[in-house]
């Protein structure tokens, strides 16, 4: 087993950063900050424990454990077997992988605007590029990965910097009946709607192989304050944009309304082009993910044949719309 200190730390850290950062991270926060109101910091704390805590102490567990079928088994094999098939088709077909191609399509309205056909053409498109890719997923990801992650900290620091310098309203809104009652277990809901705390069970048997478990747990520790500080900026951006903007139903058009005010049909495609580059990336990630473990556990079936049914699935349950999965998930995921 390897141990992490120095730079081997920091890069752990970032890839655990860039594994967890995906669509449902940058919409799921602002949308929070924009609902919330002047209940903002305590609907945070909610999230930070759901969207962060979760999540690194599920790779803590799995890390520990030895893998997450160890994990599981100790409950049962059988249910070892069950559980893993509904966190992979959860954060797989059924949920998170359409959720990409209805997210960038949503940051794209505004630039070439609806409609059912035009989302379904978009669909059609975005899930066939994914799987052909995810054939050979190594060759897009790696390259992305190193642009990833720093293009979306640089937009989020240009958002919140316009922000601060060019304020959209004085003081925040009045929170929504969700937030006004118990706002801290409100943003626990949102922040398990990222789904990184089911996603970290899978990511911690990854990052684990070679690594000692107190590697897993500094480098999560400077991982999750990362994340925090993303989410706090991206919280308040919403917030901000929820006061002048009382009628946005999803994060991804709080985005869009202050990357449009801030910087009019310039901020339109900065912001389009990186939610599409992230959620192709992690379009690619989640099918090849998925594929290959349902290629284990039914070998006889091809894992091109796998990879093409889920893109196909995902990519009707996509045209639902954004706010529909969204909708759909959130009974699922508190299930």
């Amino acid at each position: 087993m390897q141990k992490l200190s120095g730079k081997s730390l920091l890069l752990v850290s970032f890839t655990l950063f860039s594994m967890f950062f995906g669509a449902g991270n940058l919409i799921f926060p602002p949308h929070l900050g924009a609902q919330a109101g002047t209940s903002l910091w305590p609907a945070f704390a909610g999230l930070a424990v759901s969207a962060v805590g979760l999540p690194i102490a599920g790779v803590t567990a799995v890390a520990r454990a030895g893998g997450l079928d160890r994990l599981a088994g100790r409950v049962h094999p059988v249910f070892a077997t069950v559980f893993t098939i509904l966190v992979y088709l959860s954060i797989g077909p059924c949920l998170a992988i359409p959720r990409t191609a209805s997210t960038s399509f949503q940051m794209l309205v505004p630039l070439i605007g609806g409609g059912s056909g035009l989302q379904l053409a978009y669909s059609v498109l975005f899930f066939a590029a994914a799987f052909l890719v995810a054939l050979r997923p190594e060759k897009l990801t790696n390259w992305l990965g190193r642009i990833l992650c720093p293009s979306l900290i640089l937009l989020i620091v240009v958002l919140i910097a316009g922000c601060i310098l060019r304020p959209a309203a004085s003081r925040n809104r009045v929170p929504t009946a969700a937030y006004a009652a118990l706002p801290a277990a409100q943003g626990i809901l949102d922040g398990y709607q990222t789904m990184d705390a089911l996603a970290a069970l899978n990511f911690g048997a990854v990052i684990a192989l070679n690594i000692q478990a107190v590697g897993i747990i500094r480098a999560g520790l400077l991982a999750g304050g990362l994340l925090l500080a993303v989410y706090a900026m991206l919280s308040h951006a919403g917030a901000q944009t929820g006061a002048v903007y009382p009628g946005l139903a999803t994060g991804a058009e709080v985005l869009t309304a202050l990357a449009q005010q801030l910087f009019g049909r310039a901020g339109l495609v900065l912001i389009a082009a990186i939610f599409v580059i992230a959620c192709f990336n992690t379009c690619v990630g989640l099918i090849a993910c998925v594929g290959q473990y349902f290629h284990q556990l039914l070998p006889r079936i091809p894992y091109p044949a796998l990879a093409a049914f889920f893109a196909v699935a995902s990519m009707l349950v996509s045209n639902l719309g954004l706010a529909a999965i969204i909708r759909l998930s959130t009974p699922v995921l508190n299930a």
